[in-house]
C-alpha cells in the first residue's frame, strides 16, 4: 500500500511539478515570485531523489500510475486569459498554495501509513519532504 501511494506521488512530482513549476515561473510577472519557483524546482528534484531511496530501502521500484487531475491542472491553459500581470501573479500564487497543501496532506499520510507499517527506516525521508513542503518560500 505505501509503496502504491509513493509511487504514485513520485509519478506526479516528476510528470506535473517538473513541467509545471518552469512554466508557471515563464508566465509569473514578479522577480520575486519568479525566483521562488525557480527554486522550488531544485526542491522538487531533492524530493523525487529521496522518494527514489524510500523504493530502494523498501527493495521496492517506482512503476507508472494512471494520470490524476490535481489542483493545479489547467492553470497553464488558463493563464493565458489574464491580462492583468498583478492578477496573473495572484493566481500563479494561489495555484501554488493549493499544490502545495495538496502535497503537505499526501506526505502526512505517508508518514503516518509508514510508521503504522513499520517502516520507520523511511519516516525521515519522507519527514523531510513535508517540512520543505511546509517551509515558507524564499522571497
Amino acid at each position: 500500500m505505501i509503496c502504491s501511494c509513493i509511487s504514485w506521488r513520485t509519478s506526479i512530482t516528476r510528470n506535473s511539478n517538473l513541467k509545471a513549476i518552469p512554466q508557471m515561473a515563464s508566465l509569473a510577472t514578479n522577480a520575486d515570485l519568479k525566483a521562488g519557483l525557480k527554486s522550488h524546482v531544485i526542491d522538487t528534484q531533492n524530493q523525487i531523489e529521496r522518494l527514489d531511496k524510500v523504493f530502494a530501502k523498501l527493495g521496492q521500484q517506482p512503476k507508472g500510475l494512471p494520470s490524476h487531475r490535481r489542483p493545479d491542472q489547467g492553470s497553464e491553459r488558463d493563464s493565458g486569459e489574464i491580462e492583468d500581470k498583478a492578477v496573473l501573479d495572484a493566481a500563479i500564487v494561489a495555484n501554488s498554495q493549493a499544490v502545495e497543501h495538496y502535497e503537505i496532506s499526501r506526505y502526512g499520510t505517508l508518514i503516518a501509513w509508514a510508521e503504522g507499517l513499520g517502516h520507520g527506516d523511511v519516516v525521515s525521508l519522507l519527514t523531510t519532504n513535508l517540512n520543505e513542503e511546509k517551509a515558507p518560500t524564499p522571497s
